[in-house]
C-alpha cells in the first residue's frame, strides 16, 4: 500500500487537470459499459432466437448465456495486457486503444448475420466479436480509474474514483434506454440499432480521451528510472494476498449483478411474470438512481473508510436473496422496480463506489495497473458465468438456486472485506489531515 503521501507529485488539492480527467475517464467507461452491457441485455432478450433458433428455450437461453460468460473470460488477459502496458508506457495509451477496440467490436456485433442467414457460422462470428470485446473491456478499467486516483486530492480518492465508475451506471442507463427505444423496430433492428449507435458516443469519446494529460505519478516513477522489468510477475511474487483478497472482493459486486439483474432480466421474462418493457423499465429506473448512488458510496469512503460501506453493501447482499426472489414473484411492477433498485443501487454500487480507491490503495505505483487490473477483471472469469449457473440451479431447484447463489456471493465478499486492511478511514484521514498541515506550515511562516 502507497503511504508515503508527500513523495507523490500530486498536490493536495489534486492537479489543475483532475476534473478533466475524472470526467474523460468517466465518458470512456460509460461507453466501454454500454457496449458491454448491451450485449447482456441482447443475450437476455434477443441472442437465443437469433443465433440458437434450433435449440429449445432452455438450451438456447444458456447458450446465449454462455456466449455473455466468454467475453468476461476474456477479461483477464485484457487486464494483464492493459495492466502491464499502464506500468510500462503509461496509463493514458491504454485508455485510447481499450476504448477504440470495444467500438469496433460492439459495432461489428451490430452489423452481424443470424443463424437464418448464415447457419452455424453465426455464433461463431459472434463468440469471436465477443472475446475481443472482452479483451478491450479487461485493459479499460485500470487505466480509467488509476488516471483518475493518481491526479485526485488528497483527501477526496474515494469520491474521485467513484465518477468513473458511474459509468456502469450510464452505461447501463443508455444502454437499456436504447433498447427500449428501439424494441418496437422490426425484427433484427430491435437488437442491432443499439450497437451501431455505439459508433457515435466511441467517436465522442476518443475525442475526450484524446485531450486527457498522462498520469503524473507515472510520469514520476518513469523520470526516476522505476518502472519495474516485469510489474505483472512483481505483483503475483509480492502482492499475491492482496490480488487474492481484490479478487474476492470484487466477485461479491459482479457476480451479485449476473444474478440480479442479468439473470434476473431473463427470469422475470421467461417465467411470465413481467413483459420486456417492463423489465426495461425496471433496469433504467435502477440505473437512474444508481449513477447518484455510486457517487455517494465514493464520497461516503472517504468520511468513514473503504472498509465500512463495503462490509455494509455484502452484508446486504447475504441477507437480500430469498426475500429478492419472493418480493420478485408477486409480479407487482413496483415492487419488481424497488427490488431492481435494492440489488444495483445498494448492493451493487455500494461496492463498485469503493473499489475504485480501495483497489488502488492497496498496490504500490510502479505495479498499480497490473495489481489492480489483474484482481479486478480476474473475478469476471467467475461473474461471466454466474448466470449461466443460475439458469441451471433454477432448472435443478426452481428460483431458490439462484437466490442463495445470490448470498453466497455476498458472503465471499464479505469474509474478504473482514480480512482486508483497510486503507483509509478516520485514523488515515487525520494522519493526511496532519501531513497536509505540516506541508502548508513552511509557507505559512515564509
Amino acid at each position: 500500500m502507497t503511504t508515503d503521501i508527500q513523495a507523490r507529485s500530486v498536490p493536495v488539492e489534486g492537479t489543475k487537470h483532475r476534473k478533466r480527467v475524472a470526467i474523460g475517464s468517466t465518458v470512456g467507461t460509460t461507453i466501454e459499459n454500454y457496449d458491454f452491457i448491451g450485449y447482456g441485455t441482447a443475450a437476455a432478450l434477443y441472442f437465443g432466437n437469433a443465433f440458437f433458433p434450433d435449440a429449445d428455450p432452455l438450451s438456447a437461453t444458456l447458450l446465449s448465456f454462455a456466449t455473455l460468460g466468454i467475453g468476461f473470460a476474456a477479461r483477464p488477459l485484457g487486464g494483464i495486457v492493459g495492466g502491464y502496458l499502464g506500468d510500462k508506457i503509461g496509463r493514458k495509451p491504454v485508455l485510447i486503444g481499450s476504448l477504440l477496440i470495444m467500438g469496433i467490436a460492439t459495432f461489428l456485433i451490430g452489423v452481424l448475420p443470424t443463424y437464418e442467414s448464415v447457419g452455424v457460422l453465426a455464433p461463431i462470428l459472434l463468440v469471436t466479436v465477443r472475446v475481443i470485446q472482452g479483451l478491450a473491456f479487461g485493459a479499460e478499467w485500470g487505466g480509467a480509474i488509476l488516471m483518475t486516483f493518481e491526479h485526485a486530492p488528497w483527501k477526496k480518492k474515494g469520491q474521485y474514483t467513484a465518477v468513473p465508475q458511474a459509468g456502469f451506471p450510464l452505461g447501463l442507463l443508455l444502454a437499456n434506454v436504447a433498447f427500449l427505444a428501439s424494441a418496437g423496430l422490426p425484427g433484427d433492428w430491435a437488437w442491432r440499432v443499439p450497437f451501431l449507435l455505439s459508433a457515435v458516443l466511441v467517436g465522442a469519446g476518443m475525442y475526450i480521451r484524446l485531450k486527457v494529460e498522462e498520469s503524473p505519478e507515472f510520469e514520476v516513477v518513469k523520470e526516476r528510472g522505476e518502472i519495474v522489468k516485469n510489474p505483472l510477475r512483481d505483483v503475483i511474487k509480492n502482492d499475491w494476498r492482496n490480488l487474492i483478497r481484490a479478487f474476492s472482493l470484487r466477485v461479491a459486486e459482479t457476480a451479485g449483478y449476473a444474478v440480479a439483474i442479468t439473470y434476473v432480466t431473463s427470469y422475470l421474462i421467461n417465467e411470465g411474470i413481467a413483459e420486456r418493457p417492463e423489465t426495461i423499465l425496471a433496469i433504467v429506473i435502477a440505473a437512474l438512481v444508481g449513477f447518484p448512488a455510486t457517487l455517494f458510496w465514493g464520497w461516503l469512503t472517504d468520511r468513514v473508510g473503504r472498509k465500512p460501506v463495503y462490509i455494509f453493501g455484502t452484508s446486504v447482499m447475504v441477507l437480500f436473496g430469498i426475500p429478492m426472489f419472493l418480493l420478485l414473484n408477486t409480479g407487482s411492477l413496483p415492487v419488481i422496480i424497488t427490488v431492481f433498485v435494492v440489488s444495483f443501487a445498494v448492493c451493487q454500487n455500494s461496492l463498485s463506489g469503493t473499489q475504485g480507491s480501495w483497489f488502488a490503495e492497496l498496490f504500490s505505483t510502479a505495479t498499480r495497473s497490473s495489481g489492480a487490473s489483474l484482481a479486478y477483471q480476474l473475478s469476471a472469469v467467475v461473474s461471466g458465468f454466474t448466470a449461466f449457473w443460475a439458469v441451471g440451479l433454477f432448472a435443478a431447484y426452481g428460483w431458490m438456486g439462484p437466490a442463495v447463489l445470490f448470498s453466497v456471493f455476498g458472503l465471499v465478499g464479505l469474509i474478504a472485506a473482514l480480512v482486508t486492511q483497510e486503507t483509509w478511514g478516520p485514523a488515515r484521514r487525520a494522519e493526511v489531515e496532519r501531513e497536509i498541515a505540516a506541508a502548508k506550515q513552511p509557507a505559512m511562516s515564509n
